[in-house]
């Protein structure tokens, strides 16, 4: 063996100087290279930094090997990216037009910024909208009609993100229907005018079908269009300032008897998401495994996509238990938050924990995509309203004094570090190898042959790593409490 080896570097003396860890060529001062690399570390010493390395030309015997195979392949990659709500979106129009599409542009933009790839509205209003509203407020088909909020902030704010990326997918989900389709409860049927909790009327699935259909169609109209939906926001909670309550069993007949058959009727191709809630099912016993019992209905099943899901409660194995299942079936991430009650601007902590449980945690359990809640919330975390959460900060906050200073809190640099090395259309692909303490990781090739990787440090101490694809290798020393992702072609 030792004799081959020897051998074997006396022929190919360039590529077989044996050294276990040379770091690859690469500093703060170099403009391109090999490889590209995105870092950030919890004292933001790097801040989305970007830099560069090139490929080792000695031969890898280093220990601390992270090897890609791409013939190991997992789900395809949707996108990346955060809810863009009423309140975001006034937020951004306070802005002046030129410090907007800055901003917009460092976060959507594939070329010039982080390629956020994926976004989240609301179908009418959410608890983060300015006012309670739907877009059919009152009977009578004449009277569908998208509102003020919508034609001031929210469609104005998704018209400049798809010129700046035309390629950003819409995932549309609704809060509350119209008042009037609401009722009590299933066995009294009695008219429930509020826009918190309350039930589904029956009598109004294909009124509601309708509704969802028209609201597709009028997004289209303006240039908007929608690639996905989810049939209700957290169905099982009662309590949101605008909510609805919607049992598997209830969604499972809508989407069958109504809402499949209106978009295929209509010629939409947009996906349908069913569930969108936590992992645990707020500990319903009744309403477990929510989507697996939907798709036990063959009919209603043909008609969805998949299933989306929070992490207000639970654990993130529920994604492998659901796949496992149902692997024909897909999963994406719609909604996580931060604010007072989890140190959500303490980025020492919450990159740690959001990079593990959330970006990375959801996509190594088979999620397609990963989206967060509010892009952008002022300093006194709003506009909010009553009812709706009075303690959440956005992935980024703005100034309210001033509408130009911005800070980035973790869920910016967790969807950034995603979607800047990892496009749309991306395959998740095998990495083994190297393990350690606070050392998690997930690799892809995208569409362009080329491969990506994303990285969490979550020690201590920094650590030396080797990445190598069969064909390429090289080097980096990553800092402790850091993420880092790498692109570099095949």
């Amino acid at each position: 063996m030792i004799y081959t080896f020897l051998l074997s570097c006396l022929i190919t003396a360039t590529s077989c100087n044996r050294d276990s860890f040379t770091p690859s060529q690469g500093d703060d001062l170099k403009k391109s290279g090999d490889v590209t690399i995105v870092m950030t570390n919890t004292n933001r010493a790097y801040d989305l930094t970007k830099k560069y390395v090139d490929f080792s030309t000695k031969f890898n015997m280093s220990p601390n090997t992270i090897s890609l195979n791409p013939d190991q392949k997992f789900q395809t990659m949707d996108g990346f990216g955060a809810a863009i709500t009423g309140s975001t979106c006034y937020n951004l129009m306070k802005m002046s037009k030129e410090d907007r599409t800055k901003f917009l542009t460092e976060t959507f933009s594939d070329k010039d910024g982080m390629g956020m790839s994926y976004i989240r509205i609301a179908i009418g209003c959410s608890d983060f909208s300015l006012s309670e509203y739907t877009c059919w407020d009152k009977e009578g088909k004449e009277n569908f009609g998208l509102q003020s909020e919508e034609k001031q902030y929210v469609i104005p704010v998704l018209k400049e993100i798809l010129a700046i990326n035309p390629n950003v997918k819409i995932m549309g989900s609704p809060w509350t229907p119209p008042k009037w389709m609401k009722v009590n409860n299933l066995t009294d049927l009695k008219p429930f005018d509020s826009w918190t909790s309350g039930q589904l009327n029956p009598k109004y699935y294909q009124d509601y079908g309708w509704y969802f259909v028209q609201w597709l169609q009028a997004l289209k109209k303006e240039g908007i269009p929608v690639y996905s939906i989810t049939v209700q926001n957290e169905p099982l909670n009662r309590k949101n300032s605008a909510s609805m309550y919607m049992s598997w069993q209830e969604q499972q007949a809508f989407i069958k008897q109504s809402l499949g058959p209106q978009l295929k009727a209509a010629n939409i191709a947009t996906k349908i998401y069913a569930f969108d809630h936590n992992y645990n099912y707020d500990n319903m016993a009744d309403q477990e495994d929510y989507p697996i019992k939907i798709y036990n209905d063959a009919g209603a099943a043909s008609f969805i996509a998949g299933a989306a899901y929070h992490n207000y409660g639970g654990d993130k194995t529920e994604l492998i238990d659901i796949h496992n299942q149902r692997p024909d079936k897909e999963l994406v991430f719609t909604e996580t938050s931060i604010g007072e009650w989890n140190d959500g601007r303490n980025l020492e902590k919450r990159l740690m924990e959001d990079m593990r449980e959330v970006a990375l945690g959801t996509v190594n359990n088979w999620s397609k995509g990963v989206i967060v809640w509010n892009l952008m919330l002022d300093t006194d975390k709003g506009p909010n309203r009553e009812g709706g959460c009075q303690t959440c900060y956005g992935a980024v906050d703005i100034s309210k004094s001033n509408y130009k200073s911005i800070t980035r809190n973790s869920h910016y640099y967790i969807v950034g570090h995603l979607s800047s090395v990892v496009k749309s259309g991306a395959t998740r692909i095998g990495a083994t190898g190297y393990i350690a303490a606070g050392l998690v990781y997930s690799a892809f090739q995208n569409t362009d042959g080329s491969y990506a990787v994303v990285l969490l440090n979550e020690s201590n101490d920094d650590r030396k790593i080797t990445l190598a694809d069969g064909k390429h290798h090289f080097n980096y020393e990553v800092p402790a409490n850091s993420v880092v992702s790498y692109r570099w072609k095949n």
